[in-house]
């Protein structure tokens, strides 16, 4: 068995990186984090884009208390870098000039899809999907998908991922003044941010 281990310091951040190869198995990295001052579950899972529950369970945490210098362990996220930046993309599109939290919200219906029975279980194939003939999201049928993402969606991405799993479920958005199916007006109301309304 082969073991190769590497120490990255950064501000804030001890990231240890280990990886080994047995019967061509190779173990994923492992990540740390140091907390620092001000710092809460919450606003770690959001920089990671993690889920906070996932967070302090992986933690063993029975409270919401952090002490600084305490090294907590980041779970690998079940989310890749290219499906963050196609979220982020569908987010600057459906949500530009909205809200931030207009923004997460968004963010947040493409993940409770993937979760829930009625639609595609991967985040390309919820962002992709086809029904009755069209894109499920406007911005893949006309390209604007592929306009690179602001800042504030990428966040907004991070943010919905450590809210993963709680919240009132959200299943669509909609704008009132522009949208002319009665299906959609329909569905029970969570939310309504900026434009958009959203509903389950």
């Amino acid at each position: 068995m082969n073991k190769l281990k590497k120490l990255v310091i950064a501000t804030g951040m001890i990231l240890s990186m280990s990886a080994f190869t047995l019967n061509g198995i190779t173990e994923a990295a492992t990540t740390t984090h140091k907390v620092q001052s001000g710092e809460t579950y919450w606003k770690i899972a959001t920089n990671f884009g993690v889920p906070v529950n996932s967070l302090m369970e992986a933690n063993n945490a029975t409270s919401s208390a952090l002490n600084i210098g305490q090294n907590l362990v980041i779970p690998n996220s079940t989310v890749t870098a290219a499906e963050k930046d196609l979220m982020a993309r569908l987010v600057h599109a459906e949500a530009v000039g909205e809200p931030y939290a207009g923004k997460v919200a968004v963010a947040t219906v493409i993940l409770n899809r993937v979760a829930s029975p009625e639609f595609p279980n991967s985040i390309s194939g919820v962002i992709n999907q086809i029904a009755n003939g069209h894109y499920a999201f406007t911005p893949v049928e006309n390209g604007q998908i592929n306009q690179p993402a602001d800042a504030a969606s990428k966040q907004a991405v991070n943010e919905a991922l450590a809210f993963r799993g709680q919240g009132n479920g959200s299943l669509f958005f909609y704008n009132p003044k522009t949208s002319s199916s009665q299906w959609i007006t329909s569905r029970k109301v969570t939310v309504t941010i900026g434009n958009h309304r959203f509903a389950r």
